[in-house]
């Protein structure tokens, strides 16, 4: 019995070892796919105008990268090439209030989001991050309705569920 167990032993880290090995190169693959994207959009939006998804797409890589200051121009282009419009055009709204929020710039980040829910007011993900926004900002009263309003549209919303209930929380204190 006493002869197993290295062997078990050694069965376990190569097993934990062919996971990392396997975890590792998804993630290069799709490193290298993104960087293939990024590179493709950049050289093909120098040299002639694309098209709102383009910009879109590209915005949406470079905020993932951190880059703020480039993924909003990105996604302002996006809006100015006035060929999205209702969910696609909000989701545009929501990632450049997102890219507000990310630089705590919440003023912004709360117009554009409420830009997306004139688009589709039942987009639950732009609701539940204009709560978060004015979370940042210490208003309680507004985060609560946006999160209670996702509710009404998906009831099963862990987000929206948890948050609402946090600021209820804080917002009728217990006797």
């Amino acid at each position: 019995m006493e002869s197993y167990l290295p062997i078990a032993y050694i069965s376990g880290l190569l097993g934990l070892l062919a996971i990392a090995v396997v975890t590792v190169f998804r993630q290069v693959l799709k490193t290298q796919k993104i960087e293939k994207a990024l590179s493709r959009l950049q050289g093909k939006l120098s040299k002639e105008k694309g098209t709102a998804q383009e910009y879109y797409e590209l915005g949406s890589i470079l905020l993932d990268k951190r880059i703020y200051v480039q993924a909003i121009a990105q996604f302002q282009k996006a809006i100015k090439a006035e060929t999205l419009e209702g969910l696609e055009l909000a989701a545009v709204y929501n990632a450049l209030g997102f890219t507000y929020f990310s630089q705590e710039q919440y003023d912004l980040a709360i117009r554009n989001y409420k830009e997306a829910l004139k688009l589709a007011p039942d987009y639950v993900t732009a609701l539940n991050n204009l709560g978060h926004a004015y979370e940042r900002k210490q208003l309680a009263a507004p985060a609560l309705e946006a999160y209670e309003q996702a509710l009404t549209i998906e009831p099963n919303n862990q987000t929206s569920k948890r948050r609402a209930e946090s600021l209820r929380k804080r917002l009728v204190p217990s006797a």
